[in-house]
């Protein structure tokens, strides 16, 4: 351990950088208990801590799946984040915590503005403004380099996802510089052929108007690196998301080498959501990554949530075999090369 911050000495020295991060897992408890009372949002319960066991993940949860895992970050944690205060706090607190946590220099924060605005009944604008104050802020206090991603989701109609992109190329010059697809994978729009064309269209458009791309697939063990091959070819992302079932496709894994389709991991995360056995299983699906060349970087998805941080992620990872002090700090620089901030 360093004396100057308590980080694990094997850990890169000039910082951590996060690409995979959402807004709605990663504020911490007690700063979400805040909010909630001084909006007077009327929760389950008063008990500060019946209130933490509600929002967060910890050993024997109630989650047995990715649905379990998104139903309770929908049905709390971004519906307490639904204000322009809430989600400008909201934005504010995270940056400044996982840089003092994990000394994370570089942040990419992914939320869906259409799930802060009550279905409309606030403006989508004022949510998105309030957004990049609270990052501002943030950054202009640590130092941090950061920028937003807005998620459409695969439960939304293509009409509704459209707006999001259209906001997101309207902040682009204000540090909203990505989107993403995320939710379900059940719902999967990017495979349904009727679908397929306007998404190919849209993220065309996105591209074209110089967004990044980024997409959730192949992040459950029901799923297949059939997915992931899918997303690469149509929808052609500059990364994706999870994207683990592609270890089990050798021609998914082809294609992500010959794209250069970086995959944001998330360790935690998919052992949550049971997406993984165990780390073992995590391992192999490294272990093929490394095998056939696909460039990989370490995430959280929700820190706050999964009651972890980046360095927690990687220290597992060193603990348990998967990577050494090397892959980390191999992966940490693809994780630069690979983020949408310039």
């Amino acid at each position: 351990m360093t004396p100057k911050d308590g980080l694990d000495e094997r850990l890169p020295k000039s910082g951590l950088v996060e690409l995979h991060l959402h807004a709605g897992g990663a504020v911490e408890p007690h700063i979400l208990f805040s909010i909630a009372r001084q909006q007077g949002f009327k929760l389950p319960t008063q008990d500060y801590w019946e209130f933490v066991d509600l929002i967060t993940v910890g050993s024997g949860s109630k989650v047995k799946n990715l649905d379990d895992y998104l139903k309770i970050m929908h049905q709390w944690n971004e519906r307490i984040q639904s204000s322009p205060y809430a989600i400008e706090r909201s934005v504010y607190e995270i940056i400044g915590h996982e840089y003092r946590r994990s000394r994370v220099t570089q942040i990419e924060l992914r939320f869906n503005p259409m799930k802060r605005n009550l279905k409309g009944e606030r403006d989508l604008d004022h949510i998105v403004h309030a957004a990049l104050r609270g990052m501002e802020m943030a950054c202009l206090e640590y130092g941090v380099k950061a920028c937003l991603l807005f998620c459409m989701a695969r439960e939304f109609s293509f009409e509704q996802n459209e707006v999001i992109l259209d906001k997101a190329i309207r902040y682009q010059n204000r540090g909203v510089l990505g989107i993403d697809l995320a939710g379900p994978e059940r719902i999967n729009i990017e495979l349904r052929k009727n679908d397929l064309e306007k998404y190919e269209k849209l993220f065309a458009r996105a591209r074209a108007a110089g967004l990044r791309t980024t997409i959730h697939t192949g992040e459950t063990s029901h799923t297949s690196g059939e997915g992931v091959l899918s997303v690469v070819r149509h929808l052609k992302p500059h990364r994706i998301g999870h994207g683990i079932r592609a270890a089990y496709n050798d021609e998914a894994l082809q294609a992500l080498n010959e794209s250069g389709t970086v995959l944001e991991l998330c360790p935690t995360s998919n052992l949550a959501t049971n997406a993984v056995r165990d780390l073992d299983e995590f391992g192999y699906v490294v272990s093929r990554l490394k095998e056939k060349n696909v460039p990989f970087t370490i995430n959280t998805d929700g820190t706050s949530f999964l009651k972890t941080n980046l360095a927690k992620e990687n220290i597992l990872l060193m603990d348990h075999g998967i990577l050494t002090p090397e892959d980390v700090a191999r992966c940490t620089e693809v994780a630069k090369q690979a983020s949408f901030i310039h």
